[in-house]
């Protein structure tokens, strides 16, 4: 009942709008942010039907089907698992009320209408979106290289094994060596916190 209230009092209709800081208590979405954590939010959506919560960890979507009804489906989409990619920015023409941004998370297409007088906030999260999208592209191709160079290691070794040298030790070396090395380079590449990306752009 209270964030019903709270939901007429911030104005919403079917086009987004921005909620301020002070204002994430009245979202459904705060609910489920996991501050035990240390999962913030950084940057919130919210129409009279859905919620578009963008945090460190994830996007929370708490999707309505539609705005007469008090029916939400919680949706989480950690960065970590839902690679986003086609990030996109529709500014308004002369008549229109809204503009919209665009991206994919995963298999999953994402098209948010925001009123056009929030424009400069928006920006915002179109460019640290399109940050994260280019690191983990970046990251991916950095991952590949690092277990291709670890493919040709084993193979070389496996071709130069000395004849004392006992296959089963061998092969338990290089197993362990294989998981040490892509548990390290998974480590420092596969991002799972992007805080820092929304800390840079959040904050201009």
């Amino acid at each position: 009942m209270f964030k019903k209230i709270a939901a007429d009092a911030l104005g919403l209709s079917d086009i987004g709008k921005i909620i301020e800081p002070q204002d994430y208590d009245k979202t459904d979405a705060d609910d489920y942010v996991m501050h035990e954590d240390n999962e913030k939010i950084y940057f919130l959506i919210k129409t009279k039907a859905d919620e578009y919560c963008f945090t460190n960890l994830a996007l929370i979507h708490v999707d309505g089907e539609r705005a007469t009804s008090s029916k939400r489906t919680l949706k989480r989409y950690p960065y970590s698992q839902y690679k986003i990619s086609d990030v996109f920015l529709e500014t308004a023409g002369k008549v229109d009320l809204d503009v919209e941004i665009k991206f994919k998370l995963g298999s999953e297409q994402f098209d948010i209408d925001v009123h056009k007088e929030q424009i400069e906030k928006l920006k915002d999260l179109y460019k640290a979106l399109l940050r994260i999208s280019e690191t983990i592209y970046e990251n991916d191709i950095l991952i590949n290289q690092a277990e291709q160079s670890l493919e040709r290691a084993v193979t070389i070794l496996q071709h130069t094994r000395p004849e004392h040298v006992n296959i089963e030790t061998q092969y338990k070396e290089l197993t362990e060596f294989g998981f040490t090395w892509v548990t390290s380079v998974r480590s420092q590449y596969h991002i799972k916190d992007f805080g820092d990306v929304f800390e840079k752009y959040m904050n201009n």
